[in-house]
């Protein structure tokens, strides 16, 4: 019997698997590829929010105890809010005690360590203040650590943070690891020009500030030019561009002033630090798509998320309303309370009456919010715990969208009818509002995450909606990586001209399952593109590709870009996906060793990164070393049973060592589980013939051809029906072929053959 598998051919399937895995991963907000461009020389200095007291005392005195002020501080009387009076805390999930005290003045704790073990440390600073405060603690190499158990602000009490299944101190998101680091997870956005100062190579933090928190110039830029004007008599003052600030804030559109806000307010990726001047978005940062796990199909929110990819899918947002409409840009405060805030805009008669909302203000003799706009509009989330955040995308409810996604909506919320079926609100919503509804792009979302056969001229559709806020045609975009065809290809090719950066960056990272060709042609002019982010995303797909395949005049085009993604990625390298994408980054430039020595770095940063693990293992394979490949593909599957690729990857390995019965265990699991994938069924029936089962073996054969009609299926199993002493099934096989495709020259050559 011929070899059942071919040393050549294995690797391509686990190629294919670690291709699924990038977009499987939890990561996949941050494993955005994009760098930034040289910082340039400042012309400004930041001089603190004190030197604009004098002037701008109004907005200076507004902004003085608001959050952004209390963002974070040096913890000492007047900051720190939690008891420190010798107080122990006993954590429900695990019956760990902790126990805050005070020594000479300072602020301690006593708590599980690094090592596992009660250690004592001593408090730096707060941060936050409202509703919950949580405290610093520093750490060797520069880090300050999150401490996982915060103070409630207002029960004034201690309870512990989410996540509650932390694995130990090993784990990433213990408290003392990278998962709670400020330097990486919080400190971008809680002061004011942060300098992160990461040295890749000894893991060693430098981390600097121009104020400890969020203060005038993280959103008007660095001041010192315009303090300098200010200082000047009147009549000396020259004509100056915005008073010579750097950042324009007056007379801004929804989307200039948003921009403003993003840096911080946004789930993202975060291409360099933020240097508070006013440029094009993605220029900085990468803001997170409508990913699964971070919104619900029909873009609500879902994981911690923040306002801004909620609010930009708003039609507030795309009628001109501001986040200053609703909030003081100084204070922070609503500018009033209640439906009082969206009367300033909607009619009271129409809109705050139960002819629109339904609800009356008191129910069975007690105080009723369900008349209130923001109870229907803008249903909260709880995220670290006790902290309750709207989301702002203003939506209408959709009982009806929840029967068929599953998604929330604000009828069955707590605290609202969340005590009744699903089907009671949804009559009640077509009773007020009658049985017409809009079309949603949900429904269109929900049906490409599940790749169903029909999603793909949905998705086309809805990612050339110029109506269709941009975050969701980008998400659409994405989508239409699943379906290679020239339908997608065209519409990934329009999109790569769209005005809009983040449509063009992400039409580029869906061509990345393209051909070469396709790939070269559409995004080598994408190189000069006038925002950061899409030149280095063009280079960094164009890496794959050999470099002489580019036309000449493009190639120093092509090394600027790579070389601006490498500073990014370099820059985010205290997190396992950027370790990740820079060892794919030197797979693709033919730098073997380097590529070894990032996964492995990834991998030491969080054990629980499984994509590094992969694709290490496909590159130990590539020299030869299959054991640590296969420990590596083995710890994958025991901590991700449902990752069912890499089952499959584990398997072809172990075939190709020769370990055919426990090939036989993870390619049978596989198979299982994906049973629409001919190969993984073709490649399972090859190891059940190595074991002498072919009755199995045909079974198996029978699927794969089930699931996609190719000539070597139909000879495998026409040869394991001969072999087997069974040629009435094998005429059976070649009538059928014959009758799905008649001409077919294989189930000719059969019939022939058992007819002699």
């Amino acid at each position: 019997m011929a070899k059942p598998f071919h040393d050549s051919a294995i690797w391509e399937r686990i190629a294919f698997v670690a291709a699924v895995l990038i977009l499987l991963s939890p990561f996949a907000a941050l494993h955005l590829r994009p760098p930034v461009a040289p910082e340039p020389e400042e012309s400004a200095r930041f001089v603190g929010s004190k030197a604009c007291a004098e002037c701008h005392r109004s907005a200076y005195d507004k902004w003085l105890g608001s959050d952004h002020d209390r963002a974070m501080d040096v913890a000492d009387e007047t900051t720190v809010l939690g008891d420190f009076d010798n107080v122990v805390y006993t954590d429900p999930h695990t019956g760990a005690a902790t126990r805050f005290y005070r020594r000479d003045g300072r602020y301690c704790v006593e708590t599980e360590g690094p090592d596992g073990k009660p250690g004592r440390f001593e408090i730096s600073h707060t941060f936050g203040v409202y509703p919950l405060q949580q405290y610093l603690i520093p750490f060797p190499g520069g880090r300050l650590q999150c401490l996982n158990i915060a103070w409630d602000v207002e029960r004034k009490a201690w309870y512990r943070l989410p996540p509650y299944d932390v694995e130990g101190p090993s784990d990433w998101l213990h408290w003392t690891n990278g998962g709670q680091t400020w330097n990486a997870m919080c400190a971008e956005c809680h002061s004011t020009r942060l300098r992160k100062g990461y040295d890749p190579e000894s893991g060693v933090y430098d981390t600097t500030w121009a104020e400890i928190d969020v203060g005038c110039e993280a959103c008007h830029g660095p001041g010192s030019k315009h303090v300098e004007w200010a200082g000047l008599p009147p009549l000396a003052r020259k004509d100056t561009p915005n008073y010579a600030l750097t950042v324009r804030t007056a007379n801004l559109t929804a989307g200039e002033q948003a921009a403003i806000c993003a840096p911080c307010h946004s789930r993202r990726f975060q291409l360099g630090d933020n240097r508070h001047v006013q440029e094009e978005l993605l220029n900085l940062m990468i803001p997170q798509l409508l990913g699964e796990g971070m919104y619900y199909p029909d873009g609500q929110i879902q994981e911690e998320v923040y306002v801004y990819g909620s609010f930009v899918q708003s039609r507030m947002f795309a009628r001109g309303v501001r986040c200053g409409d609703c909030h003081d840009v100084h204070g922070l405060k609503r500018h009033a309370d209640g439906n009082d805030l969206c009367t300033r805009c909607h009619r009271a008669e129409v809109y705050d009456s139960p002819g629109h909302h339904f609800h009356k203000r008191e129910h069975e003799g007690k105080p009723s919010e369900g008349h209130l706009c923001i109870q229907c509009h803008m249903p909260e989330s709880t995220y670290m715990g006790i902290d309750r955040r709207a989301d702002h995308s203003l939506r209408i409810p959709r009982p009806d969208l929840s029967a068929a996604q599953g998604t929330p909506n604000a009828c069955s919320a707590e605290g609202c009818h969340g005590d009744k079926p699903l089907e009671w609100n949804v009559k009640a919503a077509t009773k007020w509002y009658g049985e017409k509804r809009k079309p949603h792009y949900g429904t269109v979302i929900a049906a490409g995450r599940a790749e169903m056969p029909g999603a793909e001229a949905e998705l086309v559709r809805l990612a050339d909606d110029a109506l269709s806020p941009a975050i969701v045609r980008a998400t659409a975009l994405e989508l239409l990586r699943a379906y290679p065809s020239d339908a997608s290809r065209a519409a990934l090719a329009r999109a790569l001209e769209d005005e809009d950066a983040l449509i063009r960056y992400t039409s580029i990272r869906s061509l990345e399952y393209f051909d070469a060709g396709t790939r070269l042609k559409r995004i080598a002019p994408k190189l000069y593109d006038p925002v950061a982010a899409v030149r280095m995303e063009a280079a960094a797909l164009l890496s794959a590709l050999p470099e002489e395949d580019l036309r000449e005049a493009d190639r120093e085009a092509f090394r600027r870009g790579l070389e601006a993604y490498r500073r990014s990625m370099r820059y985010n390298a205290d997190f396992a996906p950027q370790r990740y994408n820079l060892g794919n980054l030197a797979v693709n430039r033919g730098q073997d060793a380097e590529a070894e020595r990032e996964y492995r770095k990834a991998i030491e940063i969080d054990s629980q990164f499984y994509p590094a693990k992969v694709n290490l293992a496909m590159l130990l394979n590539r020299r030869g070393d299959n054991a640590e490949a296969g420990r590596l593909l083995r710890e994958v599957v025991t901590d991700n049973p449902d990752l069912h690729e890499v089952a499959y990857s584990l398997g072809l390995l172990l075939a190709e060592m020769g370990r055919y019965e426990e090939a036989e265990g993870h390619l049978g699991r596989a198979a299982a589980h994906m049973t629409e994938n001919g190969r993984v069924q073709y490649n399972h029936a090859q190891v059940l013939l190595a074991l002498n089962r072919p009755l199995e073996a045909g079974g198996a054969l029978e699927r794969a051809l089930a699931a996609d009609p190719r000539r070597d299926y139909f000879v495998a199993l026409a040869n394991v029906y001969l072999a087997t002493g069974r040629p009435e099934k094998a005429r059976e096989l070649a009538m059928r072929t014959l009758e799905r495709s008649p001409g077919d020259t294989a189930a000719l050559e059969l019939l022939r053959h058992l007819n002699r």
